[in-house]
């Protein structure tokens, strides 16, 4: 580094170490306590599956529909990979890479 670039250097550190953006306390933090939720962690108070999300967790499968996707009917606002689309080529059986 040049030095004309460490005084320019030194002067950003500065003032992004006043801002106080970089060493600022974070309002809450998921996962230091993995044995419960965070006192001011958001909080998910409603969700409705419509037509739409139940399209898009049916993609690629014809009816009639296998007793084993009842799950769906219990399937919250949480993430589960059965509702994503996943590998390509040959593994995406359910066509989700072709539409």
């Amino acid at each position: 580094m040049s030095r004309t670039r460490i005084p320019t250097a030194i002067a950003l550190i500065g003032v992004l170490a006043s801002s106080g953006s970089l060493f600022a306390e974070p309002e809450w933090i998921a996962g230091v306590h993995p044995d419960r939720r965070p006192e001011k962690a958001p909080v998910i108070t409603q969700f409705t599956k419509d037509s739409a999300w139940y399209q898009r967790a049916l993609t690629g499968i014809s009816p009639p529909y296998p007793a084993s996707l009842r799950f769906l009917e219990d399937q919250g606002n949480w993430y589960t990979p059965f509702i994503h689309p996943g590998m390509t080529g040959r593994y995406d059986i359910r066509g989700w890479h072709h539409r």
